[in-house]
């Protein structure tokens, strides 16, 4: 344990150093990483899906604040689906305004969730996002949450009904329109996803809060449980077939994922647990002290030895 505290203090010593260097290489890895996905699940537009493309606008995202990534990334997606369907364009480019109106009044702090969360789809674990967000977020992270969601299962719907999209270019305009809104708007499985995940990080961030010992793994193991059994009765009552095993093993990783989190965010010592009380003209205060789990950098002890002592030891090791 000490040995991960030790590297702890490194880390977070390296980082405050050179964070003028170690941020924009963060922020040129996120957007290429974002931008490259978006690129393997539409790639309609050929001028854009190319690398030397991407390199260049994940450059400039890593010179600029969070929120280009945001707008470059919905940029990739429009443009995409521009040249694959003018319809689509039009709906999901409404969506995308809807969501950044919303994201802009409740949570525009949360600008990383809306990239993040799509790409932990990806890899099999977005409920980390909720997790991770009801402890470091507040209540209002959940409406970034259900962006990063709806967001997902937008391109989620368009890449999974290409052919049938593709086939019905000879039909009217509005047929169109009708079958990619009521795709989007009857899909069970993102309005239950959205309601697990929500109601996750309210738990979370309520239960962190706490003045209890261990506030944050309780919450953290709640938080499991309870975005477990929401997606399990939401597949009871819609259908939505969610994969059960695959669902469990997700949130177990992910409940690993957000300790390493815990562990740099909140890392505290329980058993010197201290509780002050004292007042003055108007109010008595009880505090609660919890100290924080630190251990300075080892030093490194250079032992020096003076020219005579050397001579002493050059004769010694002649003689013999």
């Amino acid at each position: 344990m000490t040995t991960l505290l030790v590297a702890k203090q490194i880390l977070m010593t390296i980082y405050s150093k050179y964070e003028v260097y170690i941020t924009p290489i963060l922020k040129f890895m996120l957007a290429l990483i974002a931008l490259l996905l978006i690129n393997s699940r539409l790639g309609y537009m050929e001028s854009i899906d190319r690398m030397t493309v991407v390199l260049i606008v994940a450059l400039m995202c890593s010179f600029m604040p969070v929120n280009f990534i945001v707008i470059m990334s919905g940029l990739f997606v429009m443009l995409h689906l521009y040249a694959f369907s003018l319809e689509c364009a039009a709906v999901i480019g409404v969506g995308f305004l809807l969501m950044f109106l919303l994201y802009l009044r409740f949570s525009p702090k949360d600008t990383l969730v809306i990239v993040l969360l799509p790409i932990c789809f990806l890899m099999k674990v977005p409920y980390v996002i909720p997790l991770a967000m009801g402890l470091v977020g507040t209540p209002a992270s959940a409406v970034s949450v259900a962006c990063g969601v709806v967001v997902y299962y937008m391109i989620h719907y368009v890449t999974q009904n290409v052919s049938v999209i593709a086939g019905m270019a000879g039909e009217e305009m509005v047929a169109r329109f009708k079958f990619v809104i009521d795709g989007l708007l009857n899909n069970k499985e993102m309005v239950v996803t959205i309601m697990a995940f929500a109601v996750t990080v309210i738990l979370v961030y309520m239960i962190r809060r706490l003045s209890i010992d261990y506030a944050w793994t309780i919450a953290m193991v709640s938080g499991v449980v309870v975005d477990i059994m929401v997606l399990l009765v939401g597949d009871l009552m819609f259908d939505t077939k969610v994969p059960v095993f695959g669902m469990i093993l997700g949130n177990i990783i992910s409940f690993l994922l957000v300790l390493v989190l815990q562990f740099f965010v909140f890392n505290v010592d329980y058993s010197r647990t201290e509780k002050v009380q004292f007042e003055d003209d108007e109010y008595y205060y009880y505090v609660k002290a919890v100290p924080k789990v630190v251990v300075s950098k080892p030093e490194k002890k250079v032992k020096q030895i003076n020219s005579q002592k050397l001579k002493a030891v050059q004769k010694t090791r002649s003689a013999h």
